[in-house]
């Protein structure tokens, strides 16, 4: 493992290709290598075990590819898998949970923040876990309410990102977390998906809550924290430019699809068995 090395990067599907898109604009000299488990995709409805199973499968291909860090861009992945993930492996491992719940609490005026996200990122708890950490560590208080949204993630793999169809299903998720907490002032988008429709959920914020609600986008969040971690440890590339090689265990779909999400073609995509 040297600077030299690329960073690996692994989502239950191509909604981590978000992650990707922002890395590659802040860390613009990194190798990165995408894996996406699209034959297994979704995660977010999957228990516990399966999930973590599976997350331990794709660090180990990632390993074998010789990377000096692997970002866990699946939120459900890094909910269930990350500290056994961290146990067992020598490179640091970087979660989509901690760097998402740091910039929301750095966000809040009111100190009450709003999660969506996948059932399962939902049902594990990280997000309120690890924001309460966070806001202890500023030494402030925070409530969080937190929301799934299974519905948005079809809707951005399908393209249907601001339309009708979309804004209805956006209001009728965040009608209820309206309800249950009217003064919220920040939105964590918990989904690798979700920020292909913040066009959407921007604007059914405003209407509902009837005050500005600051999204926080945890795609851009691990991509700061992942360069402070990589210039922690002295091991950011100083030189060339990014390149990413981009792997799934099935292709269907996968130029289609992922071009939304990393906001241009990929240039090549491989198949592989986990």
């Amino acid at each position: 493992m040297t600077s030299d090395s690329a960073i690996g990067i692994f989502d239950s599907g191509v909604g981590g290709l978000t992650v990707v898109h922002a890395m590659l604009e802040r860390l613009p000299r990194e190798e990165l290598i995408y894996l996406g488990d699209t034959a297994r995709v979704p995660y977010g409805s999957k228990s516990a075990e399966t999930v973590a199973r599976y997350s331990k499968m794709s660090a180990r291909f990632l390993l074998s590819q010789g990377v000096k860090m692997i970002v866990v861009a699946c939120n459900t992945a890094s909910a269930y898998a990350l500290d056994e993930l961290r146990a067992s492996v020598e490179v640091p491992v970087l979660g989509a949970v901690e760097p998402g719940a740091r910039a929301a609490v750095a966000a809040t005026r009111s100190g009450r923040v709003g999660v969506i996200g996948t059932l399962g990122t939902v049902r594990s708890g990280a997000y309120p876990r690890a924001l309460e950490a966070a806001a202890a560590e500023r030494g402030r208080p925070v409530s969080v309410t937190a929301r799934a949204c299974p519905l948005l993630v079809p809707l951005a793999e399908e393209g249907w990102l601001d339309d009708e169809i979309a804004e209805a299903v956006a209001r009728r998720y965040l009608t209820g977390l309206r309800d249950e907490a009217p003064d919220l002032d920040v939105l964590l988008l918990g989904c690798t998906h979700y920020p292909l429709l913040r066009a959407v959920l921007q604007r059914v914020t405003r209407e509902l809550f009837r005050h500005e609600v600051v999204l926080v986008d945890s795609a851009e969040a691990m991509a700061v924290a992942a360069r402070e971690a990589l210039a922690q440890r002295a091991l950011e590339r100083t030189h060339g430019e990014s390149r990413l090689r981009c792997f799934v265990t099935d292709d269907a779909r996968i130029a289609e699809v992922a071009q939304r999400f990393l906001g241009r073609p990929l240039d090549g995509v491989e198949r592989v068995d986990l």
